[in-house]
C-alpha cells in the first residue's frame, strides 16, 4: 500500500463518482484509478465500495477506513512541512489557487501588498477550477485557495473557509433585451428564457446552485448552450443567444457587454472567500489571508 492508493481513495470516496475523481481532481485516467481501487481492495481483503452504474458509495468498512486514510495524509504532510522547517526551506513558495472572475481586478494589488509584507517568500498562482482548488488545499499541493464554495457543508471537510466579500445574485441578459429595462424579474419569468450555461464536467458547482436557486419555483431553466469558461457564456450573452445566472461582484468581467437585472424573491447572496487547511497555518499563509482581506475589504 503506498500513499497514492489512501489518495486516491479519498479523491473517490468525496467525490462518489470514479470519472470525476479521475478528472477533475486527480488527472489520471479512469481506468488507472478503478485499478489502483481494486488493488487496494483485494491487498485489504475488503470492500470499501459499492458502484453502481453512475456513482459510488462507501461501505461501512469504507467509511471508517476514510478517516484514516486522512489522517495519514494529514500526518504525512505536517511532518514533510516540519522536515522542510527544519532545513531551512520553509515557506520560500506560497502555492495559491486562484478563480480570475472573482479576484481578477484585485490580485496584482494585493500581490504587491503580499511581496513588501513578505519580501522572501515567492507566490505562486494556479488558475485551477474551483474542484481543483479545494482538493489541491486539502491535499497539499496549495497552501491556501480562492473560491466560490459548493452548496454542500461537508464539501469542505478538513479545511477552513474565510468570506472576503459577498454578491448578490443575477441575470445576465443582453443589452437590447426587453428585460434589460426592467429593474427586477421574478424567478418565474426568469425560467422561461434560454439560459447560457457552463459546462457540468468542468462546473458542477455551477448547476448546483442553478438547481438550488430555482427550487422554489415550478418551472425550471432550459440551458440551451453551455460553455467551458465565463467568457464564453457572457460572450453567448451579449450575442442575443440566451441568459445567465452570474453576480454583480463579478461586472467588471463583462464591462458593458450585459446588462444584470436583480431578481426576486432575491437568492441568498454567495459568498467567496479563502479556503486553508485547518489547523495552525504558517506565517506565510496567515499574512496572505491578512493582506487578502485588506485588499478586497478596500474596495466594496
Amino acid at each position: 500500500m503506498e500513499l497514492r492508493h489512501l489518495r486516491y481513495f479519498v479523491a473517490v470516496a468525496e467525490m462518489e463518482n470514479v470519472s470525476r475523481a479521475a478528472m477533475q481532481r486527480l488527472h489520471v485516467s479512469q481506468p488507472s484509478l478503478s485499478r489502483q481501487i481494486r488493488d487496494l481492495e483485494d491487498e485489504m481483503g475488503v470492500r470499501l465500495l459499492e458502484r453502481t452504474a453512475k456513482s459510488v458509495k462507501l461501505t461501512d468498512a469504507g467509511r471508517a477506513f476514510l478517516d484514516e486514510a486522512r489522517a495519514i495524509l494529514k500526518q504525512t504532510d505536517d511532518a514533510v512541512g516540519k522536515v522542510r522547517a527544519i532545513a531551512g526551506k520553509a515557506e520560500t513558495e506560497l502555492h495559491v489557487g486562484d478563480w480570475p472572475l472573482a479576484t481578477g481586478r484585485i490580485l496584482p494589488a494585493l500581490l504587491r501588498a503580499y511581496q513588501e509584507a513578505m519580501p522572501k517568500v515567492k507566490v505562486k498562482v494556479h488558475d485551477w477550477p474551483v474542484e481543483k482548488n479545494i482538493a489541491g488545499v486539502r491535499d497539499g499541493r496549495l497552501h491556501l485557495a480562492i473560491i466560490l464554495p459548493p452548496l454542500k457543508a461537508n464539501a469542505l471537510e478538513e479545511l477552513r473557509f474565510e468570506p472576503l466579500f459577498t454578491g448578490r445574485v443575477c441575470l445576465a441578459v443582453p443589452c437590447d433585451h426587453p428585460l434589460a429595462n426592467k429593474r427586477s424579474i421574478p424567478l418565474a419569468d426568469a425560467a422561461r428564457e434560454p439560459f447560457i450555461g457552463l459546462t457540468s464536467e468542468d462546473y458542477p458547482r455551477y448547476h448546483e446552485y442553478l438547481s438550488a436557486i430555482f427550487s422554489r419555483i415550478a418551472d425550471k431553466p432550459r440551458v440551451v448552450e453551455e460553455h467551458d469558461g465565463w467568457s464564453g457564456v457572457f460572450s453567448a450573452v451579449s450575442a442575443g443567444i440566451g441568459v445567465a445566472l452570474t453576480s454583480d461582484a463579478f461586472n467588471y468581467a463583462f464591462n458593458d457587454r450585459v446588462k444584470l437585472v436583480r431578481l426576486t424573491p432575491e437568492p441568498k447572496r454567495v459568498a467567496v472567500g479563502i479556503i486553508t487547511r485547518k489547523g495552525k497555518a504558517g506565517a506565510a499563509v496567515e499574512k496572505f489571508c491578512q493582506c487578502a482581506k485588506e485588499a478586497f475589504g478596500a474596495v466594496r
